[in-house]
Parts: structure tokens; sequence; C-alpha cells
């Protein structure tokens, strides 16, 4: 599947989780990304690093608040997060989400458990968890051709090569 649609296992987490909550300050002494994955949300739960890679992060309201640190969303994309969906997110944190080639969803009504397989679609804007069906706004076509190039980096290497 391409960045724009996958499946995993869910892995949910409260409301109001700030940049600091995903990679506490002390870990950015370093550049290295793996660093960085191995210590995502070490304050909040330090068992939840290694369940990261390949799931879909199920957050509360006005995920990725605090501090506009994109190293967030790295260590997320590093530790092998598939997407992240939420009612709400800090502008910043969505916005770096789309940069970095990470998929987020915001779905105002998804219930779910931990460990339930959820599928999502950016193109379409859809999220099943558990044989339920959510709809969400779906992802401009500008985010999309983001997303699909593997960011913004990515996307304007590709826009300056034609």
């Amino acid at each position: 599947m391409t960045l724009l649609a996958g499946t995993g296992p869910a892995v949910c987490i409260g409301e109001d989780i700030d940049t600091d909550l995903v990679i506490a300050g002390r870990y950015l002494r370093t550049k290295d990304r793996s660093v960085w994955a191995e210590h995502a949300f070490e304050d909040l739960d330090p068992t939840l690093a290694p369940r990261l890679r390949g799931c879909v992060l199920v957050a509360g309201k006005n995920m990725g608040c605090g501090s506009s640190r994109e190293q967030a969303v790295m260590a997320l994309r590093e530790a092998g997060v598939l997407a992240v969906i939420a009612p709400s997110f800090a502008r910043i944190f969505y916005r770096n989400c789309i940069n970095v080639g990470l998929p987020v969803l915001e779905c105002h009504d998804l219930v779910c458990k931990d460990a339930e397989m959820i599928t999502y679609d950016c193109t379409t804007g859809t999220v099943n968890a558990g044989g339920r069906s959510y709809t969400c706004g779906p992802l401009s076509s500008r985010m999309q051709e983001i997303l699909s190039a593997g960011g913004l980096v990515e996307y304007w290497k590709g826009r300056l090569s034609r």
C-alpha cells in the first residue's frame, strides 16, 4: 500500500499529548533518529516505543500540542508509525506530519481499542476499526501529492527535476 492508505493495529493514547511527551528534549542532543524512536513516549509509558512499529497511532483531541519540534513527528515515523488519527491536532504538528511523510487524519468520532485493526485511506477520508466505518475529511490533493512523494523535501525534489 502507499503512504495514503494502510492497515495496522491501533496504539491508543490520550488527549493533549504534547511534543515533549512524544520525544523528551533530553534526547534531542543527538540527530540520530533511531535514538528518538527508541525513546518515543518514554515519559508517558516506557513500554510504548516497541509497540509503535507498524501501528496506527490513535490519539485524543489536541494531538501534538506544545512546542513545534519537528523531531516529534520524525521520531514517530522512525519508530514505524503508519499514520496518526485524532479528532484534532495542533496546527504545526499536523503540517509537520505531512511534511515528513506521515499520514494524518482528523476523525472526530473514532472509537477503538488497543491492538484493534485499523484501516485508513487519506484519499477517501475513511477509517475502519473493528468492523465500524468512520468518515473523516480527506486530505487535499496537494497534501496527498506531498505524502505520495514521501514528504515535502521529496515532493520538491521531484518537481524541480522535471
